[in-house]
């Protein structure tokens, strides 16, 4: 990072003699170009000499023996470096959309259903911690409760760019409610996160979609097993089918049908496009595909671990009621590192 400042320093420096040289006010272009460059090199070159002086200051402090000085140049160094980072790495244009979150039950029969309905519970308590909205879409249950499907979106400031991680393959390791035996099951559980995408972003032809309507099923009251306000659209080019079964009014099930549809069409997009780089990609974050296994939730040893980064964490308990964060904090830091490497 500290030389891709000092590349950016020089480059500021370069623009600024240019704009000592008299002809260069005879040309309005360069000039302009100039000093959009050098307003955008700014930051870079300010963040680098801050650095260099605070590096000479812990230098001259340990010369005197100056331990708190010293410490104090440090601390001053690192918040500089975790500022320029910040500036160096460039946001996920995603970052700040609604999250459709899709969870469902995998390998281990009931007990990968039980273990999905924890990771809904873990979710709507992390989204309820951080005050986003949680709004379930389609869900399709068990008889002993657990989740053999839930959709669900979240809408709330920074949600995809928290909650981006979470997609993969989630292995749970304990004693099954439903095991007389004691004994210690392995299962699994997927989660797939997608950016809600806007109807700007991406148009549907509506001569490619089948939109059939039915009566919903499960919790709701009799009112939704009356009346067909569900909604089943088809995109017939790809295949892709999306239900929509929460709300009453047909009308609102169509247009979250059709949002969900919409994200789940440009995220194939997007991973066809990637497929190539994300295969060789070699990262402490991985590629993120679904088929990933990212983090082992073992209640025998109270301990989470998240795969990706060798991370353990000996609070499955916090962890489950959503105390995400300090995981989530530990994986976008590992990301940006690798982002500043790649660079």
């Amino acid at each position: 990072m500290f030389e891709r400042l000092k590349e950016y320093a020089e480059r500021y420096s370069a623009l600024e003699y240019k704009t000592t040289l008299p002809e260069i006010y005879g040309d309005a272009d360069e000039l302009k170009r100039v000093t959009k460059e050098m307003k955008e090199a700014s930051p870079f070159a300010e963040a680098y000499a801050e650095i260099l002086s605070a590096r000479s200051d812990a230098a001259a402090a340990e010369e005197l023996g100056d331990n708190e000085e010293r410490a104090s140049a440090i601390a001053k160094i690192a918040e500089i470096e975790a500022r320029a980072s910040e500036l160096l790495n460039p946001r996920d244009p995603n970052d700040d959309k609604n999250v459709i979150m899709e969870i469902r039950g995998g390998a281990g029969g009931e007990e990968s259903s039980l273990f999905a309905r924890s990771l809904y519970r873990m979710y709507a308590m992390y989204s309820d911690s951080r005050k986003w909205k949680i709004e379930l879409v389609n869900l399709n249950e068990t008889e002993l409760g657990g989740i053999k499907y839930a959709e669900l979106v979240i809408e709330g400031r920074g949600a995809y760019s928290r909650l981006k991680f979470e997609s993969g393959v989630h292995r749970v390791q304990r004693v099954p409610e439903t095991e007389s035996g004691g004994r210690i099951h392995t299962s699994t559980a997927t989660v797939a996160v997608l950016p809600e995408v806007e109807d700007t972003d991406y148009e549907i032809k509506e001569s490619d979609l089948r939109i059939d309507t039915f009566r919903a099923s499960g919790a709701g009251g009799q009112h939704v097993n009356r009346t067909e306000s569900a909604i089943r659209i088809t995109h017939i080019p790809t295949g892709v089918v999306v239900e929509c079964q929460d709300e009453r009014s047909q009308y609102k099930n169509r247009d979250r049908a059709m949002k969900i549809l919409r994200s789940r069409l440009v995220e194939a997009e997007r991973e066809k496009q990637t497929a190539a780089i994300a295969a060789e990609r070699k990262s402490q974050i991985g590629t993120g595909m679904r088929n990933e296994r990212i983090r082992t939730y073992n209640f025998p040893q109270g301990r989470v671990t998240d795969h990706r980064i060798g991370l353990t964490l000996h609070k499955i308990d916090a962890v489950m009621d959503g105390g995400l964060d300090e995981i989530i904090d530990a994986l976008r830091l590992a990301d940006s590192a690798f982002e500043d490497d790649d660079r």
